[in-house]
């Protein structure tokens, strides 16, 4: 590929960067003096209330007298306990992401009429508009996918005729479009990343419309497009426990943030995207990956659990691992004795997990979850609950699935679209004000000078 020259010399890019060191210090204590909010967190935690929602609740605490108590997570879609959406679906033998979809984007359950043609639509809008894939893909391949996928995002902008209208018609319309092209997005994306940087083969199969939605995404990235009815099952549920997370997560909110201003769908969305591939977000499941493949690689013996507490305590000081001090995939900002997500991929990758011989890797897992807080309270002295995240599961369901690392966030994204395109709907139908917090301003009064007279 050829890529745009580098007009920015050394040099300069130095004396730019240095000069906004030195103007751009902020002190941390200011951010206690002004009681400024970092984060949009308190301080004890807990979440600034900034909106309303009636899509979702995570809820890992009760606050009594004031203080945080532990609580068994839940995890309720309009109501609904994810559990018991899962237990419904498992118990009828049937795929659910596109019901959940419903659900989220539309208030209540389909009907079986209702769900019939609402995954009827998602088949047939799954194909992309003529083209699409080798000028907006093929031809600026990217070597992450969730770049690829935002830039088509915003390119979807044009083949829509109706692509500015804030109605809640148009804009359902556009979510179930997006809802059924994000998944050949993302397995195009890949293929082409195969082809351009990885030197592979590319293998660019036809979309299925009478598939679902995780039957399509296995069908469409495998060489032989293959797959087994658990594997796909189990793929459906990482979809719909990846679906919505309350309004206050950083890419639900930034939809939020974004369509408070009056923008399109497709802008929106792309900023939602851009936001679920930081790693602090939705790049997590893959720091956890690479984290397990490096203890694999140092552990001599993956069932001792003097040995992998050691290790443990080498990662909280920094003497292994990426040098962080975190251990991946423990702890969360609401969840407390449990992430009902967590939970539940763990009850769902065991069975898989001895089919497929990935038990010893899943014993490691479960006796890291085991040991992390004990190790964390004995070396830093807090004893707060830290039960493990989504983040520990995903990325261990995808590798049994073969699925490739570079997908594993833009899978986050195929699922996220329902949760976001809900919050969408919702922030603006009842917003009514666009999203502006306040930040405190440092500057302090300065005497214009003449060029002449700077140095």
């Amino acid at each position: 590929m050829t890529y745009q020259e580098n007009f920015v010399s050394d040099g300069l890019l130095q004396e730019l960067s240095d000069s906004f060191r030195q103007h751009d210090q902020i002190p941390s204590e200011l951010f206690s003096r002004y009681n400024i909010k970092r984060g949009l967190r308190n301080a004890d935690g807990t979440g600034v209330l900034v909106g309303a929602t009636r899509l979702g609740n995570v809820h890992g605490y009760i606050l009594n007298e004031g203080e945080r108590e532990p609580i068994e997570g839940r995890l309720t879609y309009r109501g609904y306990n994810v559990y018991d959406l899962i237990d419904g679906l498992e118990e009828e033998n049937r795929f659910g992401f596109e019901e959940i979809g419903y659900l989220l984007m539309c208030g209540a359950l389909p009907t079986r009429r209702q769900l019939a043609e609402f995954q009827k639509t998602i088949g047939l809008e799954r194909a992309l508009p003529d083209n699409f894939t080798e000028d907006m893909i093929m031809r600026a391949p990217s070597r992450d996918i969730m770049n690829k996928l935002a830039g088509a995002t915003l390119a979807l902008y044009s083949y829509d005729r109706n692509p500015d209208e804030t109605t809640v018609e148009n804009i359902m319309r556009q979510g179930i479009s997006l809802m059924a092209k994000f998944p050949v997005i993302i397995s195009h994306a890949y293929q082409a990343k195969r082809r351009y940087f990885d030197g592979d083969s590319m293998y660019l199969h036809v979309p299925d419309p009478a598939r679902s939605t995780a039957e399509n995404i296995l069908h469409l990235i495998r060489p032989t497009g293959e797959f087994s009815d658990d594997e796909a099952k189990l793929l459906d549920r990482c979809l719909i426990l990846h679906a919505e997370h309350g309004g206050g997560n950083n890419s639900s909110f930034t939809v939020r943030v974004t369509s408070s201003s009056g923008t399109d769908t497709y802008s929106a969305i792309a900023a939602a995207v851009s936001s679920l591939k930081g790693p602090r977000h939705g790049g997590a499941n893959l720091r956890v990956v690479r984290q397990f493949d490096e203890m694999k690689a140092n552990l001599q013996n993956w069932r001792d659990e003097g040995e992998v507490a050691d290790y443990l305590r080498k990662i909280l000081d920094r003497q292994a691992g990426d040098g962080s001090g975190l251990i991946y995939g423990m702890g969360h900002a609401i969840y407390t004795l449990s992430d009902p997500r967590a939970v539940a991929l763990k009850q769902a990758a065991r069975p898989l997990a001895e089919k497929k011989g990935f038990s010893e890797e899943m014993d490691l897992i479960e006796l890291v979850e085991k040991l992390t807080p004990e190790i964390f309270a004995e070396k830093k002295g807090d004893i707060k609950p830290m039960c493990a995240n989504v983040d520990m599961y995903s990325g261990f369901v995808y590798k049994m699935l073969g699925l490739p690392k570079s997908l594993y966030t833009p899978l986050f994204a195929t699922a996220r679209i329902v949760g976001w395109m809900a919050h969408r709907l919702e922030e603006v139908t009842t917003g009514g004000k666009i999203i502006r917090p306040a930040y405190k301003p440092l500057c302090k009064s300065v005497v214009y000078k003449t060029l002449d007279q700077r140095k």
